[in-house]
C-alpha cells in the first residue's frame, strides 16, 4: 500500500511541504548559492551520460529501516542508471571516513552517508574531498555547516516532528480519559545523536504544549535503538515504578517495552507504548492492539531522493529538481521528508 506504491517509483514521491532546517545558519546567500550551482556545473563538465554516473551509499548499520533506506536508493538508482554499491559502516565512524576516503580515490561521483556520528561531519566533508556528499536520514550536529560547502547536502526528515506526534497523540489519549497529570517513561536511542534529543524534547515539549503535566517515573533510559536492550532496561521498572505510558525513540524500543509488559503478564493495550518509525513489527504491533501509535519516516522518499540529490549536484541543477520534496527556507542544502503519524484509525494505509 502506501509504502509499496513510494518504493515503487521515484517519481512518485510525495509533493508535501517541509518543516524548518535543524540550524541556527542564516539563508543561504545568493553568491553562496551561485557558487554552489558553479560547483556542481562543473561536476557535471565531463559530459557524462547518467548511466556513467558511479555511487557509493555507506550505511550507518544494517536494520530493519537502514534496509529500507538502501533497498529504496538502489531501485531509484536503478530507474536513473546510476551503479550504485554498499558500504556497511557498523556503527563505526573510523570505518566510515575510511570507506568515503575510498570511494573519493576511487573516482566516485558521488557518496551517500548515513552518518555514524553526527559530530564528525565536517571530517566526512574533507575525506569527500571535491566529491558530492550526500547525507542521509541522520542530521549533522549543525546542518550550518553543510552551507559552507557546495557539495554537501542533508536529505532527511525534521526529527522534531516526530517527538510532537507522539506527545500530541499522548496528549489527546490522556485528556479523554480527563487525566491531565501523568507519569512517563522515556526510552532513548543512541545518546548524544541529534535525532535522540530532538524526538526526546519535542515530545516531551508537545506533552507541555498541550496541557499535559508530565512527569517522569525514572531517568531516561538509553537503549540504542536496539530491541533487546530497551527490553533489559525497562524490564526492571515493571512493578517497581508507578507510570502511566511509554515514549521511545523509536519502533524497536517500543517493543522490546512492549514485550517486556508482556513478560510481566501485563497487557500491553492497558499501558500507551508510542515508537517511531512505522516499521513493519511496528504496524503489525498496532493492529494487534499492542502500540498505541507510531511515526512514520519514510525510508522510500529519503533513499530515493537521496540518489535524485546526488545526480542533480553532479548536473548543476537545483538539488530539489525531480525529487517531490522542497529545500529548507532558511538551509538550502537540506531537504526534508515529513514524518506522518499512524495509529490503529490509519494503520491500514501504511501495511
Amino acid at each position: 500500500m502506501k509504502k509499496r506504491i513510494i518504493s515503487t517509483a521515484l517519481a512518485g514521491v510525495m509533493a508535501l511541504s517541509l518543516a524548518a532546517c535543524g540550524s541556527s545558519s542564516a539563508p543561504e546567500t545568493a553568491a553562496a548559492s551561485s557558487a554552489k550551482a558553479s560547483s556542481a556545473a562543473a561536476a557535471s563538465s565531463s559530459e557524462k551520460s547518467k548511466k556513467e554516473y558511479s555511487m557509493t551509499y555507506i550505511m550507518v548499520r544494517r536494520d530493519e529501516f537502514n534496509s529500507s533506506l538502501e533497498s529504496a536508493a538502489k531501485e531509484a538508482a536503478a530507474e536513473l542508471g546510476v551503479n550504485l554499491t554498499t558500504q556497511d559502516a557498523n556503527s563505526d565512524s573510523s570505518k566510515q571516513l575510511q570507506y568515503i576516503e575510498s570511494a573519493a580515490n576511487a573516482g566516485e561521483d558521488a557518496v551517500l552517508v548515513g552518518i555514524v556520528d553526527v559530530s564528525t561531519g565536517r571530517e566526512c566533508i574533507e575525506a569527500a574531498g571535491d566529491m558530492p556528499i550526500v547525507f542521509i536520514n541522520n542530521p549533522l550536529e549543525d546542518n550550518g555547516i553543510l552551507e559552507e560547502y557546495d557539495n554537501a547536502v542533508l536529505v532527511a526528515s525534521n526529527e522534531s516532528e516526530a517527538g510532537q506526534y507522539q506527545g500530541e497523540f499522548l496528549a489527546d489519549y490522556f485528556k479523554s480519559q480527563g487525566k491531565t497529570d501523568i507519569n512517563y517513561i522515556m526510552i532513548c536511542g543512541l545518546n548524544g545523536y541529534t535525532n535522540t534529543i530532538r524526538r526526546t524534547e519535542a515530545a516531551k515539549k508537545a506533552l507541555a504544549d498541550n496541557g499535559i503535566n508530565a512527569t517522569p517515573a525514572a531517568a531516561d533510559l538509553v537503549a540504542d535503538y536496539d530491541r533487546a536492550t530497551a527490553m533489559d532496561m525497562f524490564s526492571p521498572l515493571i512493578g517497581t515504578t508507578e507510570f502511566d505510558c511509554v515514549i521511545a525513540n523509536n519502533d524497536a524500543m517500543a517493543l522490546g517495552a512492549i514485550e517486556a509488559l508482556k513478560a510481566k503478564n501485563i497487557d500491553p493495550s492497558t499501558i500507551p507504548v508510542v515508537g517511531i518509525d512505522a516499521t513493519a513489527d511496528g504496524i503489525q504491533a498496532i493492529k494487534d492492539n499492542e502500540m498505541a501509535m507510531t511515526v512514520y519516516q519514510n525510508p522510500y522518499g529519503q533513499g530515493s531522493a537521496s540518489v535524485k540529490v546526488a545526480v542533480n549536484l553532479l548536473e548543476g541543477k537545483s538539488i530539489e529538481t525531480d525529487t517531490g520534496y522542497q529545500v529548507d527556507a532558511e538551509n538550502k542544502s537540506c531537504l526534508w521528508v515529513p514524518f506522518e503519524p499512524v495509529t490503529k484509525d490509519n494503520v491500514a494505509d501504511y501495511e
